[in-house]
């Protein structure tokens, strides 16, 4: 296989569920993207979050007109690069963290309701390890619906910063 030929298979990557559930510790409800797709490894990828009427936050946010609220919108975002750093590093969840830092430049531009697909297409802007910065944004059929950079660092679950390498 040629070097392109193994960028386009890198890029055609993709992660289910339980793929996640190897690279995250998150569990339902709290799992908030059911799949990664169009992983390159150490730059970017999409997070697939199908909106469900019987997701939980629904039940108190809006009663009557259901809203996902954008917190969740952006710990979505947050979730597929955490995913995605993991998996470029070749880590599982079993001992290490992801915790946010920063969230800056959050914007909120169109809601987010059940029936909609919220595709989340992430990128890693820099890595000085054990930190990263991200930018990332949230679309339902085409629309933007919000947009943030934040940065995250990987801890060991002692709380230590996690000594991985790229």
């Amino acid at each position: 296989m040629s070097a392109a030929e193994a960028k386009i298979s890198q890029t055609l990557a993709s992660a289910d569920v339980l793929r996640l559930m190897e690279l995250l510790p998150h569990r339902p409800p709290m799992l908030l993207i059911d799949r990664m797709i169009d992983i390159v490894p150490n730059e970017s990828a999409t997070g697939v979050k199908t909106v469900s009427m019987s997701d939980p936050i629904f039940s108190g946010h809006f009663p009557g007109h259901p809203i996902m609220p954008g917190v969740l919108i952006v710990e979505a975002m947050a979730q597929t690069s955490g995913a995605l750093v993991m998996h470029s590093l070749g880590v599982r969840a079993g001992d290490k963290l992801v915790y946010f830092m920063s969230i800056d430049r959050a914007r909120f531009r169109h809601p987010v309701v059940p029936g909609d697909v919220l595709m989340l297409p992430v990128k890693i802007l820099r890595t000085r390890k054990p930190v990263w910065r991200f930018s990332a944004e949230a679309f339902v059929n085409g629309t933007l619906c919000a947009e943030a950079e934040y940065s995250a660092m990987i801890v060991d679950k002692s709380g230590k910063p996690a000594n991985v390498n790229v």
